[in-house]
């Protein structure tokens, strides 16, 4: 069997059941050595048209990596991506069962909700804001199915980005939203504020990581359509969170976000 063909197929099944049993496995790259990132994102896109032949619905995308210590740790220049079915969107103050993740993180990000497609290459900052209805507060579940966050690049993008769930708080229409990279956002978890960030610290300004997206998809032939969302990257590292935790995200000139694990 090659490497092309059967291991990719074998990395999707069991990254399938490992989040359907929230089982963690061993790196792929330990058993495949040579995945590229073109074979992990093969891997990614095999498992979401799984979910959605299975009835779910695709909601947004994810953008990973935006940070430069998270880059320097994986050995990389640039970010990842994922997707957001329906299934992993959660409102302000839920109540999530810890039993439903791996090894759960937590990360402050904006999220953009899309009035107009973007289609790349060629995709600009002022084209992304011209395109964003609203901006949110939004904590990030982010998760691994592979055991101990053990992870290369090429495990990460096929684990859809290290994807979990998403808390949205409430949408704030663009024209009313303070200028992305001046905000600030703090990171609480059990009333202990644990992490503070910058809207600097993604990739210089959260628009430029949407618009990075839009681009890197359109290598795929994806477009970001109108009425999905994107979770554009955490302004700070992220933190791991256990039953009985609350945690909170603030951005500033945008609100507040919740979420409380059983």
């Amino acid at each position: 069997m090659t490497v092309q063909s059967a291991q990719p197929t074998d990395a999707a099944r069991l990254l399938y059941e490992a989040r359907r049993t929230a089982v963690p496995i061993q790196p792929l790259t330990q058993t495949n050595p040579n995945m590229t990132v073109s074979q992990a994102y093969s891997v990614q896109r095999s498992n979401m048209a799984r979910y959605l032949a299975d009835g779910h619905v695709l909601r947004g995308h994810k953008i990973g990596l935006t940070s430069a210590p998270m880059q320097e740790l994986l050995g990389v220049d640039e970010p990842d991506f994922g997707y957001i079915l329906d299934n992993m969107v959660l409102p302000d103050a839920a109540n999530v069962p810890i039993a439903a993740f791996c090894a759960p993180r937590v990360e402050p990000e904006v999220a953009f909700l899309m009035r107009a497609p973007l289609h790349g290459p060629g995709i600009t900052i002022g084209d992304v804001l011209a395109a964003t209805e609203a901006v949110a507060p939004a904590l990030e579940i982010v998760d691994s199915r592979i055991a101990d966050w053990r992870i290369t690049l090429a495990d990460t993008i096929a684990d859809n980005a290290s994807s979990g769930a998403v808390v949205l708080g409430e949408w704030v229409p663009i024209g009313r939203a303070p200028a992305l990279p001046e905000t600030t956002a703090t990171l609480v978890i059990n009333d202990v504020t644990v992490a503070t960030g910058a809207g600097t610290a993604v990739m210089g300004h959260p628009g430029a990581a949407v618009a990075w997206l839009a681009n890197a998809l359109a290598m795929y032939g994806t477009t970001i359509e109108a009425g999905e969302f994107v979770m554009s990257g955490s302004y700070t590292t992220a933190m791991f969170v256990a039953a009985g935790d609350r945690a909170s995200a603030t951005v500033s000139g945008l609100g507040s976000v919740s979420v409380s694990f059983e």
